[in-house]
């Protein structure tokens, strides 16, 4: 098997020389280097990504529609059934939902959202609540907190 290996030779007509452009007419790809005589494609630096040759771009044919906000609010949604991994009496916070793996990346506040269900009594304090999760954890026993947006960017 040693003896093969190092004997391992490229097939015949595996590599090829690099084309040499514009060096001369005898290489057969001398002069224009073959792009031709004249024209856009002759040119240096080519053309813009999109260019339509002159008709006006597809971007600036379609209507502009909606609007994009430069800065958008990302809000960590996390249901109600998600939280029942906490003990009985826990307080659950932005610190103790990333320990858990149940929020991950950055977010500018997080939602407590109502479908599941909740078991055990526990203290969750959130950006904001739908009104069903509050009423799940208040009907657990458990209570819920709010917190400014200000301070859970911080």
């Amino acid at each position: 098997m040693a003896d093969t290996l190092s004997k391992l030779a490229k097939p015949i007509g595996a590599t090829r020389l690099k084309i040499r452009k514009g060096r001369g007419v005898g290489s057969g790809i001398g002069k224009t280097s073959g792009r031709g005589q004249k024209g856009q494609y002759a040119r240096t630096g080519g053309f813009k990504p999109y260019f339509e040759g002159g008709q006006t771009p597809l971007q600036r044919r379609l209507p502009k529609r909606g609007f994009n906000n430069p800065f958008p609010t990302k809000i960590a949604a996390i249901n109600v059934g998600d939280l029942d991994v906490f003990a009985a009496g826990a307080n659950v916070d932005e610190k103790a939902l990333r320990e858990h793996g149940i929020v991950k990346g950055q977010f500018d506040g997080i939602k407590i959202l109502g479908d599941g269900d909740i078991t055990k009594a526990i203290v969750v304090t959130a950006n904001s609540f739908s009104k069903s999760a509050q009423e799940k954890i208040k009907k657990a026993g458990g209570k819920t907190l709010l917190v400014s947006a200000a301070k859970a960017s911080e």
